[in-house]
């Protein structure tokens, strides 16, 4: 899994997989309305797509962290929020999965730029996530 999926994952929660419906071909072909017994097919419920607030759910694990953690402006401290592996060597892979084109020996400035991108792609997933966060 990518790293960024870990990070979405630690903050949306795990989609469950869904559940297998019977199939077309096991049912009774002669199941029309003029059919005696006749039952309207189920049909498939709607989905829907629910927002996740990503700053209620940081803070909340902030609150239970133990140690005080700058996950707002900090790639670092974000990914130790979500008990993930904040080394370098992540970071340049983060890096590389988000299209990152700059220097990635200038850790300071790519650090800068992750957290934003991640913020960024937060909110393309349905993540709720105020401006300041992704500017």
């Amino acid at each position: 899994m990518s790293i960024f999926g870990k990070i979405k994952d630690a903050i949306f929660g795990k989609k469950k997989a869904p559940e297998p419906t019977p199939s077309t071909s096991a049912m009774p072909q002669m199941n029309t309305p003029s059919d005696p017994g006749f039952t309207p097919a189920a049909t498939p419920a709607a989905v829907t797509i629910t927002e996740v607030d990503v700053v209620a759910v940081l803070t909340e694990k902030a609150a239970g962290a133990g140690q005080d953690l700058n996950w707002r402006s900090s790639i670092v401290d974000l990914m130790k929020l979500l008990d993930l592996d904040s080394s370098l060597e992540n970071r340049k892979e983060l890096a590389a999965e988000l299209g990152y084109t700059g220097d990635t020996g200038d850790s300071a400035t790519m650090n800068i730029w992750l957290h934003k991108q991640v913020m960024r792609e937060l909110a393309e997933n349905g993540g709720i996530v105020p401006a300041e966060l992704k500017d």
